[in-house]
């Protein structure tokens, strides 16, 4: 029924990313990447980021975040941005548009989509490690954080009962003192990072990079 729900979700919005999955797809048919490599996918802050395979040197890193996408959107693609890769790990950052878009989403919410994209990805590629990068907190984004957070919670409790899987904590490093969002790793919109705040994400993750 979970899974029925969600898909149902993504048939309004599906077509938003077509070109860009059309993209992924003609550079595929290029050069074709190869199978075990380590696949980030996701929204915009795994997208923006230019540095992800300099930030990783050993690593094969293959990049296949999209737009300003949502959980069911991410779930809707999985058969083009995920899965034919076969990759040896899976680094997931989604969630924070989902909460974004209405007022009626919560956290519950949130970790039920997230769960149906755990549940496709080790359905298909059963021996693949997964791993999701916690929702950040921006100030632009600063109403969200209590739902943030219980999503965060809730996440990193369900992937504790998993085999293969990690939860990468980016949001503890990116609060100030305050234990607000700091101002000073985000570009002028206040939601998307800049140099400083990737590398904050690149010291994090790296530790949990599957060889």
């Amino acid at each position: 029924m979970l899974l029925l729900l969600t898909l149902a979700e993504t048939a309004v919005a599906q077509q938003r990313f077509a070109e860009e999955i059309m993209a992924f797809k003609k550079q595929d048919s290029v050069q074709k990447p190869p199978a075990g490599a380590i696949v980030f996918t996701g929204s915009s802050s795994f997208r923006m980021w230019e540095n992800i395979q300099s930030d990783f040197p050993g690593y094969t890193i293959i990049n296949r975040a999209f737009g300003g996408s949502t959980l069911p959107e991410v779930i809707h693609y999985a058969k083009d941005v995920i899965l034919p890769y076969k990759p040896r790990q899976v680094i997931i950052y989604c969630g924070d548009n989902d909460l974004a878009s209405s007022e009626t989403v919560t956290a519950d919410m949130v970790v039920k989509r997230f769960q149906t994209l755990f549940y496709l990805v080790r359905k298909a590629l059963p021996k693949t490690t997964i791993s999701f990068v916690s929702i950040k907190p921006s100030p632009s984004r600063e109403h969200l954080l209590p739902k943030m957070k219980l999503a965060n919670a809730s996440i990193k409790r369900f992937l504790s009962t998993q085999k293969s899987t990690s939860f990468i904590d980016v949001f503890t490093p990116m609060l100030g003192k305050d234990k607000k969002p700091r101002p000073d790793i985000f570009l002028e919109d206040n939601l998307h990072m800049n140099r400083k705040g990737y590398l904050i994400w690149q010291k994090t993750i790296q530790p949990y990079l599957v060889k």
